[in-house]
């Protein structure tokens, strides 16, 4: 339950202060040919430069572009121009599409899936050396998969407010970064509702487990489909962004030091499996960045981060220890492949009354049992979520999912109501009311709507999908963008064509220098190893 006085928040004041929650898209999607193979042509010239975009860039593979919002108001605006993105984005591709699931159709062998590249510049070659490790570690199909990535905070404007009510005494970054940690610790333990509500991917394409070790059955019969009947999002789950190697790792979110401390360890300690492929081939070529158990931070597939923006060169920790925690990424989320954009207002407004309510709960600080009961229910909620007889662990017992998460409905309704409130709206509530039908069966989830489509009519999940890329693709298509809109696009790809050259330009010394000096960044931790 909310232990902040909610009735503060609901004053004039209040409500103002929450009208200033900024929120941003950071979304995937591989492209492909008009057969639904993965492309193998280059990121388009026309769409600028990967490495220097500031909204247009590529994440693992040369054909897994990735879209980014910067931060606005309301989810509308976040949307559009998400939009925006989008139909550029067909304007410069031919005849290419955009997959719309988060996990990929057919593919073929590991390498037949292009790393993606970001030019000759030391920063651009340290980009795709850390894809090289990836590959090397875990297999490239697994680089494949898509999600979308929600980032959120609050100004400072209601810290001070929030600081204020609470007599701290400590400096505003600190007292933001405490309790940006305390809304991470509950969005730990309740973002398995986010996967049942919103999860978009309970089969996959029978290609991508070939020669791999699943849990899946056949959907079709004949295996070309493979899914669990109850599974909600496969791409969270040890098909996804898990391994082995890090279920060792257990990192610490009780506050901002034993974070960093954590992370810095697992980055500057070889780990055996590792350090024995090493750093570069029988070629002498890197295939790797380091022999850690991670080669930086972002190899860490955490379902929500701390951020502050890093510059160039700056490692994301190093951000982080110099001017703490200005906002969190939720990472958890999978394409919603039944709307263009991947994502909807709706969605997006509950999420926005869900992690306000991660922050103004009370959050005890979390022990090695805590963290892996996060990975228990994680696994559970992965391949068994559908099933209304699933239980959780909840305080060191089980728990229906379906009494926890109407409970859990019921403490987010009063954050909704606010946020109504500051907006002069209903959506907020009729958001979170959306949700109560999914948890009562009186909708389907994503998850089960994808399913129940594909028995319908008798697809695979790629058939199904690729139907799926073919609608978006004309929704896209039949609503070009303005010749001014356009045009701005097509400036702000040449200056960043100007701004990698000019990165490039700027390089001195040897590439082992650069990567000797980004690792040196991690010395400020190395103390508490």
């Amino acid at each position: 339950m909310p232990t902040f006085n909610l009735a503060e928040l609901a004053k004039p004041e209040g409500l103002d202060l929450l009208k200033g929650i900024r929120r941003g898209i950071e979304k995937e999607g591989l492209r492909v040919t008009p057969e639904g193979e993965l492309a193998q042509t280059d990121h388009p010239q026309g769409l600028g430069s990967a490495l220097s975009h500031e909204c247009i860039t590529t994440d693992f593979s040369e054909a897994l572009l990735e879209f980014i919002t910067p931060p606005v108001a309301t989810p509308e605006q976040a949307l559009e121009k998400l939009d925006q993105i989008h139909r550029f984005t067909y304007s410069q591709i031919g005849d290419e599409r955009l997959w719309v699931n988060s996990m990929p159709g057919r593919i073929g062998r590991d390498e037949d899936i292009p790393v993606a590249r970001y030019g000759s510049s030391y920063s651009g070659t340290m980009k795709t050396i850390y894809r090289l490790g990836l590959g090397l570690r875990y297999g490239r199909a697994m680089q494949t998969i898509a999600g979308i990535h929600y980032n959120f905070s609050l100004p400072d404007t209601f810290w001070q407010w929030l600081q204020a009510r609470e007599n701290s005494s400590e400096s505003l970054q600190d007292f933001k970064t405490r309790r940006y940690f305390d809304l991470i610790r509950n969005f730990r333990r309740h973002y398995w509702l986010l996967i049942h509500l919103f999860g978009a991917a309970p089969a996959v394409c029978g290609t991508f487990v070939q020669d791999r070790e699943h849990k899946l059955q056949p959907f079709d019969g004949d295996g070309r489909s493979l899914y669990a009947p109850n599974s909600t999002s496969l791409r969270m789950g040890d098909l996804g962004y898990t391994s082995d190697a890090q279920k060792s790792l257990i990192v610490c979110y009780n506050d901002l030091p034993s974070y960093l401390s954590t992370l810095c360890a697992a980055i500057s300690k070889p780990y055996p499996a590792y350090h024995e492929l090493g750093v570069k081939n029988a070629e002498g070529h890197y295939q790797q960045l380091s022999t850690g158990l991670l080669q930086i931070e972002n190899e860490f597939y955490s379902p929500i981060r701390p951020k502050n923006p890093a510059g160039m060169g700056e490692t994301a920790l190093s951000a982080l220890d110099a001017r703490g925690v200005e906002y969190i990424e939720v990472r958890c989320l999978d394409l919603n492949p039944f709307v263009p954009l991947g994502i909807e207002a709706p969605q997006m407004r509950f999420l926005d009354a869900f992690l306000l309510h991660c922050l103004l709960s009370d959050s005890p600080q979390t022990d090695e049992a805590d963290y892996r009961a996060v990975q228990e229910n994680l696994s559970r909620i992965v391949y068994q979520g559908r099933d209304p007889q699933v239980q959780l662990i909840h305080n060191g017992s089980e728990r229906k999912l379906t009494d926890w998460a109407n409970e859990l409905l019921d403490q987010i309704t009063p954050l909704a109501e606010l946020l109504d409130s500051a907006w002069q709206s209903e959506d907020y509530e009729r958001a979170v009311d959306v949700q109560r039908d999914k948890i009562s069966g009186k909708t389907l989830t994503p998850a089960a709507h994808m399913l129940a489509e594909m028995h319908e009519h008798g697809q695979t999940f790629f058939q199904w999908a690729k139907d799926k890329a073919e609608q978006h693709r004309e929704y896209f298509i039949d609503r070009p963008l303005s010749e001014e809109e356009q045009s701005e696009f097509e400036r702000l790809a040449g200056e960043s064509r100007q701004k990698q050259k000019a990165v490039e330009d700027a390089d001195t010394g040897t590439f082992e220098d650069f990567l000797g000096k980004y690792y040196a960044q991690y010395v400020f931790c190395h103390k508490d190893l």
